[in-house]
């Protein structure tokens, strides 16, 4: 079926949630291999089947591994027939086009000829160490440096929900894979709102970790600290789950936290919480306006809670000047990245623009942008004094059609996109941890997000939040329609 002729059919929550009482969940494909209800092979075969049907419509894969998943899927099926148990063994899964695989390029949306990775990176290793089969990677823009999945090295990435929109950036191509039923969890980036923006306009939990919670290796950190590894999936305890498996350190990591139990908080009771309801975004000396549908999902959002037994009221963070640190951090990134690229003639003017901004950025005012995380991390961090937990919506619009920011130049395309997105990218200066939560549809049936977001460490409790929240709105019972 071509894309126009499959678009009516990809708006609105009515699909079945599983054809056949197959396992669509990450869980649910855990427990039904590790029980002998189905195998590996069966489970990667219907993965790579729906993508290959899917690319021509929603465009979620840059590589797909169909020899390599099968042969291990195949493997995995004999190491559970010899009674071996690990928590992800024989399971599909996904990861964004920024993460080595071995034997696959890496080209992070960029254009040209990259060579195969010898390695993989540090959270693929222990993705295969759980387990997992990496049926492929998925399309993610540029660099990861805009809220939609568009470009000329791969095409467009639709949204599942309705085809004419995008899923969202950058990690869009892991959002619309889940979305699709393609595979039933994926990792993605977060280095502006990269997880939880797609998160939001795809009807998925996206959660952005605490720094350094998933390994950036070969990276010891990435785009100068702000970028983390972080999971999409439908359910709090697939997120939480592949969360798990996820996490933990190469001995040359920059950021090493804690370790936390992400899926025993997916089952544990919140208690009754302080949460503080903001719909100021940081300063940006931009145009910014929430649309009242967005506005309309997350106030009911915070009824939903108060209903509950949570606390909840008004109140806004102190977000100073966290920008004049965002920018220089960014830009920074995003010139270590291009540096990498085969032929910069082929990449998109607008990085370029960035490249450039990055260099004018760097050396002393770079230093003394990070040198002010810990200023900023007081100061915005003086909100979780009074209050356990900040809800705010994910962004600030539906999700916008395929092309709205294809021919912007460079600012006109950062005016557009902090419009549509303002809220999420203080917490990567931060490095803090947050999870964006399904809250509803517009009148169109796009879908909305709210956005839970704690300090330093806090996964547990947000988790916790977002579990109490499932089981009371059920959101991961709504599907889109059929798309192939």
């Amino acid at each position: 079926m071509s894309v126009d002729e499959s678009r009516d059919s990809g708006t609105g929550p009515d699909r079945p949630a599983s054809p056949a009482g197959a396992p669509e969940g990450l869980a649910d494909q855990a427990r039904a291999l590790a029980e002998g209800r189905v195998t590996s092979t069966a489970l990667v075969r219907r993965s790579l089947e729906r993508i290959e049907a899917t690319q021509p419509t929603v465009n979620a894969f840059r590589r797909v591994r169909a020899e390599a998943a099968m042969a291990e899927a195949a493997a995995a099926d004999r190491r559970l027939a010899a009674g071996e148990r690990l928590p992800l063994l024989g399971v599909p899964v996904a990861v964004k086009d920024d993460t080595d695989v071995a034997g696959e390029p890496t080209a992070f949306g960029c254009a040209g000829r990259f060579p195969p990775k010898e390695h993989d990176a540090e959270v693929v290793r222990r993705l295969r160490a759980a387990g997992a089969v990496i049926v492929g990677k998925t399309n993610a823009c540029e660099l990861g440096q805009w809220p939609f999945t568009e470009g000329p090295a791969f095409g467009d990435t639709r949204n599942p929900w309705n085809l004419d929109h995008t899923p969202g950036g950058s990690s869009g191509g892991s959002a619309a894979a889940v979305a699709a039923g393609l595979v039933p969890a994926a990792l993605g980036t977060d280095g502006a709102g990269s997880v939880r923006i797609p998160a939001a306009w795809s009807h998925l939990i996206g959660i952005k970790p605490q720094r350094g919670r998933i390994s950036t290796w070969p990276d010891a950190e990435a785009f100068q600290g702000i970028t983390g590894i972080g999971p999409l999936a439908r359910t709090v305890e697939d997120a939480a789950l592949l969360l798990d498996v996820a996490s933990g350190n190469h001995p040359g990591d920059l950021h090493r936290p804690p370790a936390i139990a992400a899926r025993e908080a997916a089952g544990r009771d919140p208690g009754r919480l302080r949460i503080a309801l903001s719909w100021k975004p940081a300063i940006t000396f931009t145009r910014k306006q929430l649309h009242p549908e967005v506005r309309a999902a997350v106030t009911e959002m915070a009824r939903t809670l108060a209903r509950l037994g949570h606390f909840v009221e008004e109140a806004d963070p102190d977000y100073g000047l966290v920008g004049l640190s965002f920018v220089p951090r960014a830009t920074a990134g995003v010139g270590e990245w291009a540096a990498r690229v085969p032929d910069s003639r082929l990449l998109d003017p607008r990085t370029r623009e960035s490249v450039r901004m990055g260099r004018l950025l760097g050396g002393p005012v770079l230093r003394r942008a990070r040198a002010a995380e810990r200023r900023q991390q007081r100061r915005i961090g003086a909100l979780f004094g009074p209050y356990d937990v900040l809800l705010t919506p994910t962004t600030a619009t539906p999700p916008p059609r395929i092309g709205t920011f294809a021919e912007l130049s460079g600012w006109r395309t950062d005016q557009a996109m902090i419009a549509a997105c303002p809220y999420a990218w203080p917490w990567n200066v931060l490095g803090w941890p947050g999870v964006s939560v399904p809250a509803g549809f517009s009148t169109d049936g796009l879908p909305l997000g709210a956005q839970l977001l704690g300090p330093a460490h806090g996964e547990p409790r947000l988790i916790s939040l977002a579990a109490q929240l499932q089981d009371d709105l059920r959101w991961h019972q709504h599907r889109p329609a059929a798309v192939v």
